[in-house]
Order: C-alpha cells, then structure tokens, then sequence
C-alpha cells in the first residue's frame, strides 16, 4: 500500500512579507501616489482635522479656556435650538428654496445638453456654449448687484419691461412671495450652462453605430434622443440626483445675505444665515456650531437614504 502523498496547504504570508509587498508596491507606484498627495493632504486639513472643532457644540465655549477646557453641557444648545420658535421657519424656507431649485434647476441641464448635442459643430453651436456658460463665472457680490438693480421698482430694467405690457412695478426685492423666485431663478440661470457639461461629456461617449443602425429602422432626431441619448446619461442623472439631494441642506449663505432685507426675512432667514448671524455676528459659537452639525447629520442622513434607493431602483449608486 503507497503512503499517502502529502498536500500542500499554502500558509498566510507574514506580516512581514506582506510589509515587503506592500512597500514594494509603494516603490513601483511612487508617482501616482506623489500625484495624489496634495490632494489628500487638502482633504485632511481642510476637512477632517477641522472636524475637532465639533466638540464645541457639546460645550460652552469660552476662547479664553480654549475647546477642551470649556464646560461640557451635552445636548443644551440642540434642545435650545429644537424649541426655539424660528426653528420651524428656518427649516421651511431652507426646505422650499432646495426643493424648488432642484425641481427647477435639475432638469434644465439635461435639456441643454442635449439639444446643444444635437447641433452640428459650428459657430452656431460654440455661440450658444459661450452664451450658456459665461454667467457660471459671474462672481456671487455681482450677481447680487445686477439682481437688485435689474429688479429695483423704479429703475429696474424688468419692471420697465413690464411696463411696456401695462403691467404694474412688482417690488421683488422687498416682498417675501418673491424671494424664492428670484433666488432660484437667478441660481439657474447662472448654472444651468455649466451644469450640462458633465451630461455633454456623458453624451459624447455614446455609441455612434447605435444611432446608424436608428436611421436604418427609420427613427426620427426626435426618438433617437429619447431611446439613445436620454437612456444614455440615466446614470449621470442618477448620480447628481443623489448629490444634489445630499446636499439639500447645505446651502451657501452669502447670496441669501446680499439679496436679503428687513421686509424679506420671513422667507429669505435660512439655517446658513442663522450660523452666520449666531457664530460670526452675535458671537454665540458654541450655539452656531450646534446648529451647523444638525445641519451636516441631515445631508448626510438624505444622503445615505437617496444613494440606497437609488441602488435598489436603478442599479447606480455612489458606493
């Protein structure tokens, strides 16, 4: 009888050996882990090391004690700001100028791209980029500035336009009904442009024999766009969707300010000019930093659950 042939069984390599690997790699792959560096060094410092700061908004900060000598006082300035009775107000202007941009201002990109992708390489068609694009670059204090002085009741050139219809002067900038309106619009005119590059970009890796074999079975422009070119960039559109509803919260607050007044505050006083006025105006850092972490734990709540539906539904998601 043969003696039983023994069999290799492979062991685990040692921590060591795989040390060895792994700096080899590092050795083999040194200059795309060089180009990445800055990058990474930018998102430690300007994202994660500041995130100690945190820890105030469970405190009573006093700068004299500095963050970690301060009181601790837990959940004080969240309940404060829970049962304060703008709380509701902040979350419904902040909620409805989002929700109104995003119905407005998201599907505007995709209907720029793709009619900008149905024109034929020209003049014609490098106009209408440049005219489309260039208010992306108009700085936010501009921007500002021609809004209150295009929709001034007397002077404005909108409400002499009006005027030309019989129309009375509507003072925009002064009556709350409006202030949505015009922030919104003004946000999509300034960004529709830009907005449909990614979807020009997406558009552009489309496969050309799909639309060939299209005009053979007798499709016209109009049903190659909707059963080629739109079913095309659903995953871009599914993408920014996600990143646009995680970021529901997150809006800016310095063109609410410049466009903001004593008679418009009822509908132009959101959470980012709150942490504003609280923190950089009133001084109250421990309270402003509250209120801003409530803010970040939405977007990132929206976030998770967008991205998980959109992963259930659509098969694309961003992890």
């Amino acid at each position: 009888m043969q003696p039983a042939t023994a069999i290799a069984v492979p062991r685990a390599k040692p921590k060591l050996v795989r040390r060895f690997f792994s700096l080899k790699r590092l050795q083999d792959n040194w200059q795309l882990y060089v180009l990445i560096l800055p990058a990474f060094l930018s998102l430690l410092i300007f994202s994660y090391v500041p995130m100690y700061g945190v820890l105030i908004a469970f405190k009573d900060y006093m700068p004299s004690l500095g963050i970690w000598s301060s009181p601790w006082v837990g959940m004080k300035y969240f309940n404060q700001f829970f049962n304060s009775y703008y709380f509701w107000d902040l979350m419904r202007n902040t909620v409805g100028i989002q929700i109104y941009g995003l119905v407005v201002g998201f599907p505007l990109p995709i209907i720029l791209a793709l009619a900008l992708n149905e024109l034929k390489g020209g003049t014609w068609k490098k106009f209408s980029q440049t005219i489309t694009y260039a208010p992306n670059f108009i700085s936010v204090v501009v921007m500002g500035g021609m809004l209150v002085a295009f929709l001034d009741p007397s002077t404005g050139i909108i409400n002499h336009a009006l005027g030309l219809f019989g129309m009375k002067p509507i003072a925009f900038m002064s009556d709350p009904r409006w202030f949505k309106t015009v922030y919104v619009l003004s946000g999509v005119w300034q960004g529709t442009g830009w907005g449909s590059v990614i979807y020009l970009a997406a558009l552009a890796g489309v496969d050309p024999t799909l639309h060939e074999a299209a005009i053979v079975d007798g499709a016209t422009r109009l049903q190659r766009v909707w059963h080629i070119n739109l079913p095309s960039i659903v995953p871009t559109m599914v993408i920014l969707l996600i990143m646009n509803v995680g970021s529901l919260f997150s809006m800016g607050y310095e063109k609410v300010l410049l466009l903001q007044n004593p008679l418009n505050m009822s509908s132009s006083n959101v959470i980012a000019t709150f942490v504003y006025q609280q923190g950089l105006i009133n001084g109250a850092y421990s309270y402003a930093a509250a209120v801003g972490l409530f803010n970040s734990l939405i977007n990132a709540i929206l976030l998770i659950i967008v991205n998980n539906i959109a992963r259930k539904v659509s098969q694309t998601s961003l992890w």
